[in-house]
């Protein structure tokens, strides 16, 4: 007979219930909340058709025989664990109005994977502006997460009009090359299926991955049949110049370099060679089930299982009213396993909770802000003024950075729920020594090794949006998410017109002049931090990686951590852990 049973089965078989369900009269009164997100999902939703209608139509490749992108994402992804990641990406606001690639985190064979795309339907996925940085965040997170890159290529090169946006410095499109080697060394495969031409840095997207898997009709080369026909340029195109690129381009019609008897019959670059678009999809499926994972036994502490709250409610409880507060318990009930959370230090810090759930049975540590007031809180105010939620103070970021050192320790990677309006300031505060100690975050984060994620649930203010692990932390988290209620700031609109305009109204105050034209230009700055940001804003610059609906978080959360789950580089015995011991005490 043999007996099996979780690991510390006493602390994370059964944890600590969170959160409650809403009362009828609740539910009533969130409607208008309710309306108010939806409206902004409507104005996303409009935004993201935007962009998957980029370039030509669809229809145009399908006429040709062709996938799109979405086509063959749709085949390779499993079904229901697509996660797509910087679909609005588009920093220098360029005239296709996406970054020309398509990329997420999903499950291929049921292994995670980080997931990425040209979009054959814009410019046949030409180098454009904005792509570079995009393709280094990507790479840069398969990294974070060690799981597998899957490439599917189909890049015609650069966009040679504008190629001073693209092709030169430090994180060009140069970049993912040396991205590509940094993986291969560190151990972690790149997959690329490549249809299509592929000439000039089209041609090294294609051969620098791990392995590579080809259409029949595919081709990688240095150089196309325009780039061989202009080679020796006397600065200038004459008569002779364009007869000699005719010829040039003429000879080169039926045979573009680097087709497939190239690359698999004579150098042997090309793994495998599929006649049917599917074909090498399904071939990249079968490398996915050679890549290195452990079974989620391995490492989990319990059976899946979802919250026992729904997670719709969510809607109903995170305020757009920015100023509003709300119970931050309630929302994490509606993101764990059975509604359970097992916290750290719960009276110290008040202004933050700490803590383990569990997620899809796995063991992952949660950091947010609590909401509300909090009287005789700080300390170190003697009464001065109350703590405010959201915003934070001593104690609350002592524990933060006691919690991340323990969770490095114990190699749980951690879910960063961020709803911050700064960090306290004054003479108080800085006798505090809360410019040392958020900078102490920073250093336990740097220090830890751990892969995390952050939400910017509503607002990501000042320094405190840097310290609770948002994308500056880049060599840590893995991805960034915002909200429809998401909105980035250095500070409140009013705040920054507060401080940008108060001694000019003191001024023209003892001139006796008209106010009205200083109240105009505060207004107009009120404005446009407002219009800068918004959702669409900041998921088009960057601020974060993807909007999601508050429903799909968990969905997100899920899969970071399989991800993380899959294959780690540390692990720590869940047996020899301390963190849920000394919780318990």
């Amino acid at each position: 007979m043999s007996r099996k049973q979780t690991p510390l089965r006493p602390y994370f078989e059964k944890m600590p219930e969170i959160g409650k369900e809403l009362r009828d009269g609740e539910i009533r009164r969130s409607q208008a909340n309710v309306d108010l997100v939806k409206e902004q999902e409507e104005i996303l939703a409009k935004e993201v058709q935007r962009v998957k209608n980029s370039g030509i139509p669809a229809e145009k490749i399908h006429q040709r025989g062709g996938m799109t992108i979405y086509d063959r994402l749709d085949y390779l992804v499993d079904a229901g664990t697509w996660c797509p990641l910087h679909t609005l990406y588009n920093p220098q606001d360029n005239e296709e109005g996406c970054t020309g690639v398509v990329n997420g985190i999903g499950k291929i064979e049921g292994r995670w994977a980080v997931i990425i795309g040209f979009d054959n339907k814009v410019m046949a996925g030409a180098w454009i502006a904005g792509q570079a940085e995009n393709i280094l965040m990507v790479t840069d997170m398969a990294k974070r997460l060690n799981v597998p890159l899957v490439w599917l290529t189909n890049c015609s090169g650069v966009k040679l009009m504008e190629q001073e946006t693209v092709y030169a410095g430090r994180r060009s499109s140069g970049a993912p090359f040396y991205r590509h080697a940094d993986l291969n060394h560190l151990g972690i495969p790149i997959l690329n299926g490549i249809y299509g031409t592929n000439p000039a840095g089209g041609g090294y997207q294609g051969i620098s991955p791990t392995i590579l898997l080809a259409h029949k009709d595919a081709n990688i080369a240095v150089g196309g049949a325009g780039i061989v026909g202009g080679m020796n340029p006397k600065g200038y195109i004459d008569e002779e110049a364009a007869q000699a690129l005719i010829d040039g381009t003429r000879n080169f019609k039926g045979k573009v370099p680097g087709r497939v008897e190239t690359h698999f019959d004579q150098t042997a670059y090309f793994r495998e060679v599929h006649d049917t678009e599917q074909g090498v999809l399904d071939g990249i499926k079968d490398y996915m089930r050679m890549m290195p994972a452990y079974d989620p036994t391995m490492f989990r502490v319990a059976e899946p299982a979802e919250p026992k709250l729904p997670v719709e409610d969510l809607n109903m409880l995170l305020p757009a009213n920015q100023k509003r507060p709300y119970d931050a318990v309630q929302i994490l009930a509606r993101l764990t396993d059975n509604s359970e959370f097992m916290e750290y230090r719960p009276d110290y810090g008040r202004e933050v909770f700490t803590g383990i759930a569990k997620i899809d049975g796995f063991p992952v540590a949660f950091i947010g802000n609590q909401q509300g007031v909090f009287p005789g809180y700080p300390e170190y105010a003697g009464g001065e003024y109350p703590g405010v939620g959201g915003k934070h103070y001593r104690e609350g970021l002592i524990k933060q950075g006691e919690f991340v050192t323990l969770c490095g320790r114990d190699n749980l990677p951690i879910v960063w729920l961020q709803d911050t309006t700064g960090i306290d300031v004054g003479d108080l505060a800085e006798e505090a020594e809360l410019l040392a100690l958020g900078q102490s975050l920073v250093y336990s984060i740097e220090q830890t090794e751990l892969s995390m994620m952050c939400i910017v649930l509503r607002k990501g203010t000042a320094a405190a949006h840097y310290i609770m692990c948002g994308p500056q932390a880049n060599n840590n988290n893995a991805f960034t998410l915002g909200t429809p209620l998401t909105e980035i700031y250095v500070m409140h609109g009013e705040t920054a017109a507060a401080a940008s305009y108060a001694r000019r109204l003191v001024k023209e105050s003892e001139a006796g002049n008209d106010l009205a034209p200083t109240l105009e230009k505060m207004n107009q700055m009120i404005q446009d931090y407002q219009d800068k940001s918004r959702p669409a804003y900041c998921a088009k610059t960057g601020f974060v990686d993807e909007i999601v609906s508050l429903p799909e978080l968990r969905k997100y959360i899920k899969a970071f951590t399989g991800a993380n789950y899959q294959n780690p580089k540390s692990i720590t015995p869940v047996h020899q852990m301390l963190l849920p011991r000394i919780i318990k005490g």
